[in-house]
């Protein structure tokens, strides 16, 4: 089928008709063609180009540019995008009795019509989003019970303490977490024909190991491998691990697990008060913990993409992959500029 712009020169693009124009006035006025064969050849009436050949003589090839015509006011206002904008960073849907966290513009097509008395459709909404900066994305979900005034505590006055502490005692701080990783974690994507899912052979056997770990900000890893459940006893033994052999004290900042505040710990914590001392993060904010990067640079990077067979395999390659990241100095102190983690090396 023939496009419709070719037998009609009105329906080309605007944008487009720019260049036309140029082309058609350049045949005319500088290779000296007839105004008759160059409409005929461009399929334009003659009173078209004999205006587009005065608008030429009077401002130039500039004069040909396209101008659209003043449209009507713009039926969301400033004033209206700027309340969408705050309401999408500063509140949810639910806030306006939505049940539902994430926006969408059907939702807020319909806030626009209920608060303004404006009726546009998604579509227009979904412009303006963009026009303001705003774009559609997978959110961060934090925890309900996370404690805003307990993360403020802790960096406007608990972590100046302990750094305070360290200087006194002369001791290196260290980060601690610990994590599970399965035969049947799997991180990762590959290619595919379109529309097609790639398919993938893999082990569907269960199990795994616990593993936990420390990092300093000068780029120190140590870790231990746990095949079965973190108690209070193993923790313990993996405490006396990150001391052993330590010329200077050491302060360990790990969370709220339950067997973190078992008796025998702390017990054990005291009873080595000159080499030791535990402080704990804000509860319910991993994202202030180095040592989470650990785990991503584990299982995302490492273990998640490799062809895990068995438990024992995935020991060998847990093991190798821990023990390429211990000896990588630069990557562990990354892992200490990040937004959220850059405190904890002290950087502003």
């Amino acid at each position: 089928m023939t496009p419709e712009w070719l037998e009609d020169g009105r329906k080309v693009p605007d944008d487009v008709m720019y260049y036309i124009r140029r082309m058609a006035v350049y045949a005319v006025r500088v290779l000296g063609q007839s105004p008759e064969k160059v409409a005929k050849a461009y399929n334009f009436d003659r009173s078209c180009l004999y205006r587009w050949l005065k608008q030429y003589d009077r401002g130039g090839f500039e004069a040909l540019e396209s101008h659209m015509p003043r449209g009507s006011e713009a039926v969301i206002s400033q004033a209206i995008e700027d309340w969408m904008k705050q309401a999408v960073l500063n509140s949810s849907p639910a806030d306006f009795g939505y049940d539902t966290h994430l926006w969408t513009c059907p939702i807020l097509a319909a806030l626009l019509l209920d608060k303004f008395e404006v009726r546009v459709s998604d579509t227009a909404v979904r412009q303006h989003l963009k026009a303001m900066g705003l774009t559609c994305q997978k959110p961060e979900y934090q925890d309900l019970a996370r404690d805003e005034g307990e993360i403020a505590h802790f960096f406007d006055d608990k972590f100046p303490r302990i750094q305070r502490l360290a200087e006194k005692i002369d001791a290196d701080i260290a980060f601690e977490d610990e994590a599970g990783v399965g035969v049947m974690t799997r991180h990762g994507r590959t290619w595919g024909m379109s529309g097609e899912t790639p398919v993938i052979k893999a082990s569907m056997l269960r199990g795994g190991y616990n593993v936990l770990s420390a990092v300093t900000a000068e780029g120190e890893m140590d870790y231990s491998i746990q095949d079965g459940t973190v108690n209070g006893e193993r923790y313990i033994g993996f405490l006396g691990g990150l001391i052993a052999g330590r010329k200077r004290p050491l302060i360990v900042l790990a969370d709220h697990a339950t067997f973190h505040h078992s008796k025998q710990v702390r017990d054990y914590v005291r009873a080595h008060r000159s080499r030791l001392r535990v402080f704990f993060l804000p509860k319910r904010a991993p994202e202030y913990n180095p040592d989470e990067q650990v785990w991503n640079e584990v299982k995302n990077n490492s273990i998640g993409k490799q062809p895990v067979k068995n438990k024992e395999d995935l020991k060998a390659r847990l093991t190798s992959a821990l023990n390429l990241l211990k000896q990588n100095t630069q990557r562990i102190v990354s892992f200490f500029h990040l937004q959220d983690t850059k405190y904890a090396a002290g950087v502003a």
